[in-house]
């Protein structure tokens, strides 16, 4: 049976991600525009618009649809921002960034995936304004400050590195905390300090080096 990839992801978009409160017009376009099938390994392309987490190898996996909706709408993104990626994955989240903004640099830890990520963008034609860089950003530096910084992955508490390469009045993304229990937040670079915003709750798996210390219990 042939599928119908573009009914599908219409339908994930109006049945899934915008009963849940997603209700950015130019976030629905992006996720009507990226081929979300595209971005998702050859054995799970039938369930790209499922409302499922999806394997994409190295140990990752693909968000819900729902949440990155919720990620896209929170990061407020205009047509002229400058966006920070941390944890490129497919590079399906780093296309709709790319529609949505000027220009985004995401960064991925994992080579193997930074490699596919930017074959598929380039596949597809959203490599003008996206670069993927192989880095690991609890390590990698930068004089550059953007205006929105999406953290693809969970962390147990926010570095203060993300934070400061945020331009004034800039916007961050993560969900932080431990399971069961992870609250996504919205960290927004405001005159008087970061102030943070509770958004909602979501599970996601750590960012490499971010997450909890092993706790020793007698």
């Amino acid at each position: 049976m042939t599928i119908d990839y573009a009914k599908v992801r219409e339908t994930m978009v109006e049945q899934q991600v915008r009963p849940w409160d997603v209700l950015d017009i130019r976030v629905l376009e992006a996720l009507n525009a990226v081929p979300r099938d595209a971005f998702v390994p050859e054995a799970y392309r039938a369930l790209a618009y499922a409302d499922l987490e999806l394997p994409i190898g190295h140990g990752q996996s693909m968000m819900k649809p729902v949440v990155e909706g919720r990620m896209l709408q929170a990061l407020e993104i205009g047509a002229g921002d400058e966006v920070l990626e941390i944890g490129a994955g497919s590079g399906f989240v780093s296309a709709c960034l790319g529609y949505l903004a000027r220009d985004v640099h995401s960064l991925e830890i994992a080579p193997q995936l930074a490699e596919a990520a930017r074959a598929r963008l380039a596949q597809h034609g959203f490599d003008n304004n996206v670069r993927v860089e192989t880095a690991d950003a609890l390590a990698w530096n930068t004089q550059r400050r953007f205006d929105a910084i999406c953290v693809t992955a969970a962390v147990d508490a926010v570095p203060a590195r993300f934070v400061e390469w945020l331009r004034p009045g800039g916007r961050l993304f993560v969900v932080r905390g431990r399971a069961p229990v992870m609250e996504a937040v919205r960290v927004r670079n405001e005159v008087n300090g970061a102030r943070i915003e509770s958004l909602f709750e979501t599970e996601l798996q750590y960012l490499a080096g971010a997450e909890p210390a092993p706790e020793f219990r007698l």
